[in-house]
């Protein structure tokens, strides 16, 4: 980045700070805080080890040092501004979930666009917080945009705070489905004598495959008898005959089905859990990045700073206006729209934000603002000297 575009930025971003008034997490004095400065250069410097009282009064600080990016811990300590980890006094953390596109399972950044990879960050999000509201029944959820290409979640019941990262492991592993294992989603139940072997269909994993399996079988009865032997045989160890000793179960006894007895029909039935919890697996799980979750001195993102990498706020998102938030319309800074800046490209672009797809050529030209500070933090622009 030229001197004249981190200037530039670094004024802006000074001018944003200076336009908002920032909220500091809770427990602000007891976490550990860090920023990246506009340093010169192509290298980046984290300024860390700070506590709330070394950065002072918050709106005044961030006015003044505008900074790149800007972070909290997720762990509260006794002495958050001692310079090791080791004096510092570890007293608990948050639980913190970090979702970023450039992890999940079939998008490649490279071939992808920017909405289409927030968009299924935004999906892989949207499984993650059923696993901690229904599974895990968490309360206390933050939902931030982290203003580059996905999500954070912070989870601050105080049932997790001390949980090792060994405990905080387990939880990714089940959220990820690591190791799942057909035979532990099944348990035997005794009734009027007699004893079966049924899905544990009140929560968690097996509730997920048990709804999958009512749904495959709803769906197979509404074909008839030759198509739905071909559709189970699509799965992995189901032939002929077992795809006849399913469909005979299931016409037979259509209660067992919404029971989650796996014993009714036989191997088949027991073969076709298995086969559709490997599919739920594949399409249920949320691929949150291990090492933030499991890591309890993590520094992540602040709310309501922006991005240095994208020139976006890092936003918070009240639950019940999750479904409706749009990254590329909602985190753009009230601050950089309504003026046009001009900047320089070696590669002509297209950028989709605010609604707006705005095609930006080769060479010197005008455009909105948002767009240009966008383009100039992701090295993609630089800023044109002024005529």
């Amino acid at each position: 980045m030229d001197d004249r575009t981190r200037s530039y930025l670094a004024g802006r971003f000074g001018d944003y700070y200076r336009s908002v008034s920032l909220s500091p997490p809770p427990d602000a004095h007891l976490r550990e805080w860090g920023h990246i400065p506009w340093t010169p250069g192509s290298g980046t410097t984290m300024v860390r080890h700070n506590s709330a009282y070394d950065l002072g009064d918050f709106d005044t600080f961030f006015a003044e040092e505008a900074p790149r990016h800007a972070y909290f811990s997720a762990a509260r300590y006794d002495d958050p501004g001692a310079s090791t980890m080791s004096k510092k006094g570890w007293q608990s953390a948050d639980l913190v979930f970090d979702l970023d596109a450039d992890h999940l399972p079939g998008v490649d950044p490279e071939t992808t666009s920017y909405a289409g990879m927030l968009a299924a960050c935004k999906e892989a999000l949207d499984r993650l917080l059923a696993f901690l509201e229904d599974d895990f029944a968490f309360e206390d959820l933050t939902i931030v945009f982290s203003g580059g290409r996905g999500y954070h979640v912070h989870v601050r019941d105080e049932s997790i705070r001390k949980l090792d990262g060994e405990a905080r492991r387990e939880i990714v592993d089940y959220v990820r489905a690591i190791d799942l294992d057909t035979e532990n989603l099944i348990h035997t139940v005794t009734e009027r004598g007699t004893t079966k072997r049924v899905l544990r269909t009140n929560g968690g994993w097996g509730a997920r495959v048990h709804e999958a399996l009512v749904a495959y079988a709803d769906e197979l009865r509404e074909m008839d008898e030759a198509a739905a032997r071909e559709r189970l045989m699509e799965l992995d160890g189901i032939g002929e005959g077992r795809a006849k000793t399913i469909l005979g179960a299931f016409e037979r006894n259509p209660r067992a089905v919404r029971e989650g007895n796996v014993e009714a029909g036989g191997p088949g039935v027991r073969r076709l859990v298995s086969a559709l919890a490997a599919q739920v697996r594949a399409t249920q799980t949320a691929p949150i990045d291990e090492p933030v979750t499991t890591d309890i001195r993590r520094l992540i993102r602040l709310p309501g700073t922006l991005h240095g990498g994208s020139g976006l706020v890092v936003t918070r998102i009240p639950r019940e206006e999750f479904d409706d938030f749009d990254p590329l319309v909602d985190a753009i800074p009230e601050r950089f729209v309504g003026r046009e800046i001009a900047i320089e490209t070696d590669t002509e672009r297209t950028v989709e934000l605010s609604g707006r797809r705005v095609s930006v050529p080769s060479g010197r030209s005008s455009v909105p603002e948002f767009v240009g500070i966008f383009l100039m933090t992701r090295g993609e622009a630089r800023k044109a000297p002024e005529r």
